[in-house]
């Protein structure tokens, strides 16, 4: 099948003298997204040639730490939910999003289950 549209997501990261992060900002062509401001970014790629996830995580000299936390734990649940959809395997994405509230119990996130 041919290609009939394509999308363009832009990331663009500001980087001090140390070539630390201290912005970043992205824009998405079909989105209405322009020059969005974020404080962290993680992105995995599929190399299928390799067989491995390639990532690149970013943030901000001014991440919060406790932000750190709720984007970590968002991520776990977003993570299992693609799983989930991706390959029905409902047992193991409920583990997933188990590992996902023992992370939010231990950071402080969520009151621990009774």
């Amino acid at each position: 099948m041919a290609v009939q549209k394509q999308s363009e997501i832009k990331i663009t990261v500001g980087l001090d003298e140390n070539k630390i992060p201290e912005t970043i900002t992205w824009d998405a062509t079909d989105g209405g997204v322009t020059n969005e401001e974020a404080k962290a970014l993680m992105m995995g790629v599929w190399d299928d040639k390799n067989s491995e996830c390639l990532r690149i995580d970013l943030w901000t000299k001014d991440m919060l730490m406790d932000d750190m936390k709720r984007m970590y734990h968002q991520t776990f649940i977003s993570m299992a939910d693609g799983y989930e959809r991706a390959t029905e395997d409902t047992a193991l994405a409920a583990d997933m999003r188990d590992f996902a509230r023992y992370f939010g119990e231990k950071s402080g996130l969520i009151s621990p289950e009774k």
